[in-house]
């Protein structure tokens, strides 16, 4: 059983929404990312969405989008992704990393370091599962057996747009989780309606049998609390990247801290 699988049978057994948070690796500077990780984990966070920067992040939205621009200019890239995880393994052994972004970064990695060496060099570093944005589940299958047999998950998106075809060729090579993007347009937007959430779940849950994660457009506790009845999971991305936008690193190590504290509270009251 890996850690992702682990985390998801102790917060079911102590009926526990997993909270899932979404950094950009290297945003607002490289030297900070494992100090942000860390960080996360204390204040309440069960398993940690890394992203990976990209110059064309179709899904993401301008908030996101530019902290990626920021990691790229540091010259961040796959390579240093794989390193801060590396690092966070040092003092974390047990808090699953799940590196999220793009087909690209991946594929360029192995055309420089040799065929499948993404998954070999993320699977030495401690990562635990993937989630690329634009790999369809109908063209991945040998990536996402390869990362089976390493031991790590492949995560994929649905949407309220999603059919049931669709539903079920996830159902086929998904592991871990599925994330379930709460509302059509990118990270960030600020129309989430949670009873059409509620109402899509049940659908999901008829062909995917591992746990359901929800996110785009969660932003503050109340929203937060609402999807906790009947999600497995709430991802909460382009808030923090606001709230690391500004502020000395101590403020900023605050802001998110106290933001996840209260979110961690909110999902754990019943």
């Amino acid at each position: 059983m890996n850690r992702i699988q682990n985390t998801f049978n102790t917060l079911k057994a102590r009926q526990q929404t997993a909270l899932i948070p979404y950094i950009m690796c290297g945003f607002p500077k490289p030297q900070l990312t494992v100090q942000l990780m860390h960080t996360l984990v204390k204040a309440g966070a069960n398993i940690i969405e890394l992203g990976i920067p990209f110059s064309d992040p179709m899904a993401d939205g301008p908030v996101i989008q530019k902290a990626g621009e920021c990691a790229l200019s540091f010259g961040v890239d796959m390579g240093q992704v794989l390193q801060c995880v590396e690092e966070f393994r040092k003092t974390d052994a047990t808090t699953p990393v799940v590196l999220m972004g793009y087909a690209n970064p991946v594929e360029s990695y192995d055309h420089l370091h040799g065929a499948w060496s993404f998954i070999d060099h993320a699977k030495r570093a401690g990562v635990d599962g993937v989630l690329i944005v634009d790999y369809p589940p109908e063209e991945c299958t040998e990536f996402a057996k390869r990362l089976r047999e390493k031991d790590m998950d492949l995560i994929f998106l649905l949407a309220p747009t999603s059919t049931q075809e669709r539903m079920q060729l996830v159902a086929q090579v998904a592991s871990g989780y599925v994330y379930y993007v709460s509302l059509k347009g990118i990270t960030g937007a600020g129309h989430l309606d949670t009873q059409s959430v509620e109402r899509k779940l049940p659908e999901i849950r008829e062909h995917v049998h591992i746990p359901v994660g929800v996110g785009f457009g969660i932003r503050d506790k109340q929203s937060a609390k609402a999807l906790s009845k009947v999600a497995d999971a709430v991802v909460i991305g382009t808030k923090l990247i606001e709230l690391l936008q500004d502020g000395s690193d101590q403020e900023r190590l605050g802001k998110l801290s106290n933001f996840i504290t209260e979110i961690r509270q909110a999902l754990d009251e019943h």
